[in-house]
């Protein structure tokens, strides 16, 4: 289950930020009966399994009311897979049984599936038969993101769209349009600057434009009207961005340099996110990496599951630039 609790972070912030926005795009029925000012997220659930030894950990859970019968509540049970997982259905049957038995309570279940690759349908069902008879048939909500069509939901205005676009469905042609997109919705949405950073800096985390596409971005921007161009601009953390808008203000070298110092402390805060704590030491080794090695922690940081990975990075990354 390598990078699943990774990933699962990032994706357990989104959705507990905008849980009302992510039912109302993909279970809009759901969200015609259930009470949205009624929401109380619960705490994360461990289970062991006692046959494998393994433990594992609910992604999100949330109580809440019915709209019509305020009475009466209710579980939905969200859990995110970054990667295709043999029998999950069963382990998804699994937690239902357990949330069911501890809450005594209705629980809705949902399945998240965000990995690339393979776009094979999910199973949506878990059963267990016989020659003469059918047992059980566990049936739950599933959204594959990589099977949804990312222009199908241009026109939602939806913060959750706004993120999960970067997860959709898209040819390599399309990268550059569908980020400048994801962007121009988060700005339309004005949002305030803590969300707005949430989802520029989700899709940054998971659209991550190559150099030769960065410019292509740049060139796109400069057709938008000024006003827009500049709420989007403010939304970016991605610091040749960043360094090019600086760069059209104040001189392109300041701006890249200005640049550069942004990509280090957003790599920092991801690792601190991550790993819990870096070392004053560990810190002032990365800020002292180039341009290129700083992208490539970047895109590392989220497969490190503890401080030694991150070691076992950088000592890497010191014995190709040749450095001791």
């Amino acid at each position: 289950m390598k990078n699943r609790i990774d990933h699962d972070r990032l994706f357990k912030e989104l959705l507990t930020t905008f849980f009302v926005d992510f039912i109302e795009l993909f279970l809009p029925d759901v969200g015609e009966y259930l009470d949205a000012g009624s929401l109380e997220f619960l705490d994360k659930e461990i289970f062991t399994d006692i046959t494998e030894g393994k433990r594992y950990e609910t992604d999100v859970i949330v109580k809440c009311r019915f709209r019509t019968k305020r009475e009466l509540f209710f579980l939905i049970h969200t859990e995110h897979q970054a990667q295709r997982e043999y029998e999950f259905a069963k382990r998804m049957f699994r937690y239902f049984s357990r949330l069911t038995e501890k809450y005594d309570i209705p629980v809705y279940p949902i399945a998240l599936f965000s990995y690339e690759q393979p776009r094979k349908p999910e199973p949506k069902q878990y059963s267990v038969k016989f020659p003469d008879r059918v047992v059980l048939e566990f049936n739950y909500a599933t959204i594959q993101l990589n099977r949804l069509n990312w222009r199908d939901y241009l026109a939602r205005e939806n913060p959750i769209a706004s993120a999960l676009m970067s997860r959709m469905g898209f040819t390599k042609e399309e990268r550059v349009q569908v980020k400048k997109e994801c962007l121009r919705m988060i700005a339309r949405l004005r949002l305030d600057p803590a969300r707005a950073k949430l989802l520029s800096g989700f899709v940054d985390t998971y659209l991550r434009l190559r150099a030769e596409e960065r410019e292509r971005l740049h060139a796109e921007m400069q057709k938008l009207p000024p006003k827009e161009r500049k709420q989007i601009m403010e939304l970016t953390t991605s610091w040749k961005e960043e360094g090019l808008q600086q760069g059209l203000q104040q001189g392109l070298q300041q701006g890249l340099q200005q640049g550069l110092q942004r990509e280090r402390d957003l790599v920092l805060r991801q690792l601190k996110r991550q790993l819990g704590k870096v070392s004053k030491q560990t810190e002032k080794d990365i800020r002292t990496l180039s341009i290129e090695k700083i992208e490539e922690l970047g895109e590392a940081l989220l497969d490190f599951q503890k401080a030694s990975d991150l070691q076992t990075w950088l000592s890497k990354a010191s014995k190709k630039t040749g450095r001791k």
